[in-house]
């Protein structure tokens, strides 16, 4: 991971958690996690698989100049990449497994794109696997349109699956993350990339 905000994140997360699979939503404490609560989000694993946002960061919302609460996570996305990314969700819900992708973000002609890191964190809520994903939505800068033009539908640029044995490298180490843990192109855009491991 290259963005200190999802470094953070994730090792909160993955000290809360313990010996444990995920951490329980409840166990969640803002206070925490105070520096990455503007860019961060708590999704819900709905039966639809729309998965709505149950929280979203003030950062976030600036970025539609919105409040996206209650909005399908997928479709803030463009449309060629929700299949993938649906895919790479459930790898997190169903593997119990976080992913680190790298995003794409722009206001349209005449505006500088904007690079940004998505982090996806499996969380319980009451007792039950499926059921929410704590995440963060990472900036790399900020240019001169955010916050005054609303961004187009982001694109779906990477993304890796830290396993096991990364997440012992990864955790110890927050503001460093080491070449092995960071996000690869998509080879094919509708593609789901599997690492190999066992449960985290």
């Amino acid at each position: 991971m290259r963005q200190s905000i999802n470094n953070h994140l994730y090792d909160y997360w993955h000290r809360l958690k313990g010996a444990r699979s995920a951490p329980e939503r409840s166990e969640i404490d803002p206070a925490e996690i105070r520096d990455a609560l503007a860019d961060s989000f708590i999704i819900e694993v709905d039966s639809a698989a729309t998965f709505p946002l149950r929280l979203s960061g003030t950062r976030l919302n600036a970025l539609w100049l919105a409040e996206q609460k209650g909005q399908s996570f997928l479709a803030l996305f463009e449309e060629e990449d929700r299949r993938t990314l649906a895919s790479v969700m459930m790898t997190v819900i169903d593997g119990v497994a976080p992913v680190v992708a790298g995003v794409e973000a722009t206001a349209g002609a005449g505006h500088e794109p904007l690079e940004m890191e998505l982090l996806l964190l499996p969380l319980r809520h009451f007792g039950k696997t499926h059921a929410r994903m704590l995440g963060a939505l990472a900036p790399a800068r900020r240019p001169r349109w955010f916050g005054l033009a609303p961004a187009r539908p982001l694109r779906l640029k990477s993304f890796r699956v830290i396993g096991p044995s990364e997440a012992r490298r990864i955790a110890p180490t927050a503001g460093y993350a080491p070449s092995s843990a960071r996000p690869h192109p998509v080879a094919s855009r509708p593609a789901l990339v599997v690492h190999q491991g066992g449960k985290v």
